[in-house]
């Protein structure tokens, strides 16, 4: 039984290591220096400055977590040793349903994610070559249609 709550910042570190496995097994095209390069970012940056909020279980272990910035998702990871049990639509359905978030940016080479969001719902809604640092990883602009 999991539930969601409001993620604080004592639990960014977990949150940080759980981006870490999710990005590993999904983000294949990223190299070890990006990776490195966007650790600090999401601890620092990212975490501190959006609503997020975490998918935890009985015994406390936190799962996944989603961030938000008004109707759109900026963030949705799942620990790789959580993934397929349905954490992540858990998640994604508490977004769109309860925060009334609808767009997410997707990286277009996240062929999991990009499949994860059709199946969820998400259609895309346009394209660009750069991804939010700059980098060329392209992005997927996608909007909830259901």
């Amino acid at each position: 039984m999991l539930t969601l709550e409001p993620a604080n910042a004592s639990q960014f570190e977990r949150l940080v290591s759980i981006w870490e496995s999710s990005v590993r097994a999904t983000h294949l095209f990223l190299t070890e220096s990006d990776i490195t390069e966007l650790r600090p970012l999401i601890l620092n940056a990212y975490l501190p400055n959006l609503p997020v909020f975490i998918a935890r279980d009985e015994t406390g272990t936190i799962h996944g977590f989603i961030g938000v910035d008004g109707s759109h998702i900026e963030m949705l990871f799942v620990d790789a040793e959580s993934r397929g049990k349905g954490i992540g639509a858990l998640l994604l359905t508490y977004a769109v349903e309860k925060l009334r978030a609808d767009e997410v940016d997707v990286n277009e080479q996240n062929l999991q994610g990009v499949g994860f969001y059709k199946h969820m719902g998400f259609a895309q809604t346009g394209r660009s070559e750069l991804d939010g640092q700059g980098k060329p990883f392209p992005l997927l602009h996608m909007k909830y249609s259901r």
